[in-house]
């Protein structure tokens, strides 16, 4: 075994080992942390035994960025008690006997407490609640986490007595920085593995913004030279081929229960809508490889077809629906296949949102109170007693005319000349404008103000 074993051996991960000690360690999140900065001012040390600053703050962006880091930082560098809850452990009960602790601790021994939320949008409206007699009373400093929107996620008395930072996905130089580091502190790899150049920019590209993977990747690649170089006195030197061996699914840049969720699937949507069969083709299989779920993939093609393909082309809505149908039979992998045709049949598909439009409007005027009362020659008459109301009398039936359409009153005299229906000449739909505005003008022929 060479000497170069004993630097992984029980040895805590590489991505905790390197956690900064100091703000200054932090990289990639400058625009956070100039002096003056609300957490530069969280961190300052107590002057006299008072503290500074103890606004709460959220936290919000990509996994890897440094998020818990910075919290640990804060407490660190300003001397307060770290208590750290996670949302799949800690209850209600949990939040507030943390939160009159700290209020005990900050009233008679003077010790300032800082709580860190991991994941505060898997906390429920229920915690979050608990959580505010504490902010707004200044028992706690709270630094919350999130990779997600808070605005979505946060409720929002606790988002108004809050800052609300973004921290920004790490750079390629930042990760390449973090690598360096990584391989010549002691706490890290102490220089006993070396890396080339092309190497940690491999790296840096493969970790995607994030660098706890890129540590992560970092200390797998340089296992596997280490292993390599077994029984070797010179040093190990990690290859791009140790790096190809360490990688794995999980640097897919995709978390389908956060941000990127919406994120992916918006560029999907919208790459459909806009006939770009490549770039479709790209976010379905950056959905499939993250593991999102096929039937929802699905889902979101029969919309697509009823929303943005429409009457310009009817057959997509039940390509979309036959495909839905076999991912559910045969399931993943083969469902890719089916889902690929269907994105592809709907991005080249014309494209026309005329029903879409046409609903809309409609339950705009309903919502507006804008309703037509049943015309009598509309309403059921299939009771006794009905004709003597007029229900059903001066009904024309439309297959006793050679033209099987006839002049009536389906809408009532003030709604009689509302247009909601405007067809586009795309595609199928080109024949519906001649052919709609035809029968419109028979239909209408006996309303006023029919042009």
């Amino acid at each position: 075994m060479s000497d170069s074993a004993s630097i992984f051996a029980g040895a805590t991960p590489l991505a905790a080992r390197m956690r900064p000690n100091t703000l200054a360690e932090i990289v990639g999140q400058g625009h956070l942390l100039k002096p003056g900065s609300p957490l530069s001012a969280l961190a300052d040390k107590p002057i006299d035994g008072k503290l500074g600053s103890t606004v709460s703050v959220i936290l919000y962006g990509p996994p890897g960025t440094g998020k818990t880091t910075l919290a640990r930082v804060v407490a660190q560098m300003s001397h307060r008690r770290f208590v750290e809850l996670s949302a799949v452990t800690a209850g209600v009960k949990d939040v507030r006997e943390v939160m009159e602790k700290a209020r005990v601790d900050r009233d008679l021994y003077g010790v300032s407490t800082l709580l860190f939320l991991d994941e505060i949008h898997r906390f429920s409206k229920a915690q979050q609640d608990a959580l505010l007699p504490g902010v707004e009373g200044g028992w706690a400093v709270l630094i919350a986490a999130t990779t997600e929107n808070p605005s979505f996620s946060v409720i929002s008395p606790l988002l108004s007595r809050s800052l609300l930072l973004t921290l920004r996905s790490l750079s390629e130089e930042d990760i390449e920085l973090l690598v360096l580091r990584a391989i010549a502190d002691v706490r890290g790899l102490g220089n006993k593995v070396s890396a080339p150049k092309d190497v940690v920019a491999s790296i840096a590209s493969l970790a995607g913004g994030d660098g706890r993977r890129a540590l992560t990747l970092l200390e797998a690649a340089a296992m596997s030279a280490e292993t390599r170089n077994a029984g070797k006195k010179s040093k190990p030197t990690v290859s791009t081929a140790d790096v190809e061996s360490a990688m794995d699914r999980a640097l897919v840049r995709y978390d389908k229960n956060g941000d990127q969720h919406y994120d992916i699937i918006s560029a999907f949507i919208k790459s459909v809508r806009g006939s770009d069969a490549d770039a479709a083709i790209h976010w379905l299989a950056r959905m499939i490889e993250a593991g999102e779920d096929p039937r929802f993939i699905a889902r979101r093609l029969m919309i697509l077809a009823a929303e943005d393909i429409g009457l310009a082309d009817p057959a997509a809505l039940s390509i979309t629906v036959s495909a839905a149908e076999m991912v559910a039979l045969i399931g993943m992998p083969e469902g890719r296949i089916p889902l690929a045709e269907a994105t592809i049949y709907l991005a080249m598909a014309p494209k026309s949102n005329s029903a879409y439009n046409a609903i809309n409007s409609a339950l705009e005027d309903v919502r507006q109170g804008i309703q037509s009362q049943v015309p009598n020659p509309l309403r059921s008459s299939n009771y006794p007693g009905a004709k003597a109301s007029g229900a059903g009398v001066g009904y024309i039936y439309p297959h006793d005319d050679h033209r099987a359409v006839v002049a009536q009153n389906y809408l009532d005299e003030r709604l009689s000349t509302r247009e909601y229906f405007h067809p586009k000449p795309i595609g199928e739909e080109r024949d519906l404008v001649e052919r709609w505005s035809r029968l419109r003008s028979i239909i209408r022929a006996n309303k006023k103000g029919n042009k």
